[in-house]
């Protein structure tokens, strides 16, 4: 199978800045795209950024300018570096790859545990 593994969340101050890292790992063929999501308490989980194989990027309008998404294929790793974090950005973070699996046919989706990040005013 194949297991996503984030880190690199934690508590920061308002203005601060943390890296996200998510490396996959299993019976990889292939990573379509990758990508990175949130969830707030009482709230639904929404796309942050993601990501396509070749490195073309989308983001969601709140996080614009702030973050950037990258990603190393070679390593099958996806970074989130966040810069001039805001209260509103509190949530746990959860990184997403659609992948070929090794002698299994189509995509599938696979999500990492999560990472709480937590920013103070």
């Amino acid at each position: 199978q194949v297991q996503l593994v984030e880190s690199g969340g934690g508590l920061v101050q308002a203005g601060g800045s943390l890296r996200l890292s998510c490396a996959a790992s299993g019976n990889i063929h292939r990573i379509n795209d990758m990508g990175w999501y949130r969830q707030a308490p009482g709230k639904q989980r929404e796309l942050v950024a993601d990501i396509t194989s070749g490195g073309s990027a989308n983001y969601a309008d709140s996080v614009k300018g702030r973050f950037t998404i990258s990603r190393d294929n070679a390593k099958n790793t996806v970074y989130l570096q966040m810069n001039s974090l805001k209260p509103d950005d509190t949530a746990v973070y959860y990184c997403n790859a659609e992948v070929w699996v090794v002698e299994r046919i189509g995509v599938e989706a696979f999500w990492g545990q999560g990472t709480q990040v937590t920013v103070s005013s």
